[in-house]
């Protein structure tokens, strides 16, 4: 069982931060100052250090020295991007904003523990690694590409541009990236830049001077800037104003960055990674996107798989976030029933991995049987199939569409019947010669989804007259 130290000045948060960590089965001793914590504990003895910044006697950052290879966690109430900054450059692991959400706290924790452990494990003499990226879970044929490309373009400082649909771990991908380069002990600033406004992100990105807007009370160091020495990770890179693009160019080609309001640049050794799920190709011929950043940008391009086009990692995922949750919400070892399954392996996931993460998140709180969650807990819409790539002996759900949307009709060929309209026709023209459990059998769902399906599409139950 892991160790963890909080140390919290407000008895009320810093209660509830133990038992939260406890109710996820970790050790949890606590102190309200720096003075108090190194005069009842050895620092040393822990495996992960969380400290409020502002602490009365001396800041939290203060523990940092003293904890020595043990990971220290800041939270901060001034959720300001330069407190943060400081603290990560004066070793801090990550940082978190207070009030923080039980889910973010109880992930960070399990991310930061874990790469602590993985890098104690890869130190022991004769480990070599197993080439996959933290975080990330799959061994399909795609993912074991992009592991190897990750293990090959991670060591050099190359610009990469990660391209995905939302929700497939761009981040991951990026993190992993930094971790396994030479700058790893240096800082990653992840950008998002959908999420700054327009009028802000040359200001954040690049810094300004004192009094070269309005509004500018003080000097400000870029993120750019902060991230010297290290990674700087751009997320969702298309959204980026032309103007800031320009701005960009000149970091990429000349490594030197100009606040705004200054005379003078600055040389910083930053390496870039970017992110997008847009073509940045088209846009481009658009003229929404710089063109020349373009081929800046993407020196090497990691192709980020959705989740429809993982095959058996889906369930693999599924079964993992399923203990997660359980574990987290203290629930009894759940499994899923055979409808969830076929269920989650015939969706098409439009939200990929996040979707999948929020819909067996959703289940597990909701379900009340304490053997297994069923598919109606998932909330998932089971007309978006995917057929192409599944086996019908693997796959009864896709097997039983199937062969209900090639069976012989009673209807003009031309006619283009959606997915639902196959199986109302299918039940209306069968119900009276077939039994409740020859229709399932033949749609290859189970009685209870033909049920639901039933009151979904407003078919009411007929008396079979099949013998």
């Amino acid at each position: 069982m892991s160790k963890i130290l909080v140390v919290e000045d407000e008895a009320i948060i810093r209660n509830a931060l133990r038992k939260l960590l406890e109710r996820n089965k970790y050790e949890v001793s606590e102190a309200p100052s720096v003075r108090e914590a190194t005069a009842k504990f050895t620092i040393t003895d822990f495996d992960l250090i969380i400290s409020d910044l502002r602490l009365p006697g001396a800041p939290g950052t203060d523990l940092i020295k003293l904890a020595g290879d043990v990971p220290v966690l800041i939270m901060t109430s001034y959720a300001s991007l330069r407190s943060a900054v400081d603290s990560m450059r004066m070793g801090a692991v990550d940082y978190i904003a207070k009030p923080f959400d039980h889910d973010e706290m109880v992930s960070a924790v399990k991310r930061v523990i874990g790469k602590a452990q993985a890098s104690i494990k890869a130190n022991q003499p004769g480990n070599t690694g197993d080439n996959k990226v933290s975080g990330m879970i799959g061994s399909s044929d795609v993912m074991k590409s992009l592991y190897s490309r990750i293990a090959k373009v991670a060591p050099t400082d190359a610009t990469v541009l990660v391209h995905g649909e939302t929700g497939t771990g761009k981040e991951l991908v990026a993190r992993s990236l930094h971790e396994q380069s030479k700058r790893q002990k240096e800082l990653m600033i992840s950008v998002n830049c959908a999420a700054i406004p327009e009028t802000l992100i040359e200001s954040e990105l690049f810094g300004h001077e004192k009094g070269a807007f309005t509004g500018a009370a003080s000097t400000r160091e870029g993120l750019v800037a902060a991230a010297d020495g290290g990674t700087l990770f751009l997320d969702e890179i298309g959204e980026l104003p032309l103007e800031a693009q320009a701005r960009l160019l000149r970091v990429l080609q000349e490594g030197e960055v100009r606040p705004l309001g200054s005379v003078e640049s600055r040389k910083v050794d930053v390496r870039l990674v970017a992110a997008t799920h847009r073509d940045l190709r088209a846009l481009a011929k658009e003229g929404l996107f710089r063109e020349d950043l373009y081929f800046r940008i993407n020196v090497v391009q990691l192709e980020l798989p959705p989740l429809r086009e993982r095959g058996r990692d889906i369930l693999k995922l599924a079964e993992a976030l399923l203990i997660r949750y359980c574990h987290q919400f203290n629930k009894s070892s759940l499994k899923l029933s055979p409808e969830a399954i076929q269920a989650i392996t015939t969706y098409t996931w439009p939200g990929n991995v996040r979707e999948l993460e929020n819909a067996m998140q959703r289940a597990v709180i909701l379900c009340e049987d304490e053997r297994e969650i069923g598919h109606e807990l998932l909330d998932i819409d089971l007309d978006l199939v995917h057929l192409d790539e599944h086996d019908e002996g693997d796959d009864p759900y896709a097997a039983g569409i199937k062969r209900l949307s090639t069976a012989p009709r009673h209807q003009d060929p031309s006619e283009d019947l959606s997915l639902e309209e196959y199986f109302q026709r299918f039940v209306l023209e069968h119900q009276d010669t077939m039994s409740e459990t020859e229709l399932a059998k033949k749609l290859g769902v189970s009685r209870k989804c033909l049920w639901e399906r039933r009151q979904r599409f407003g078919i009411p139950r007929q008396k079979s007259t099949a013998k």
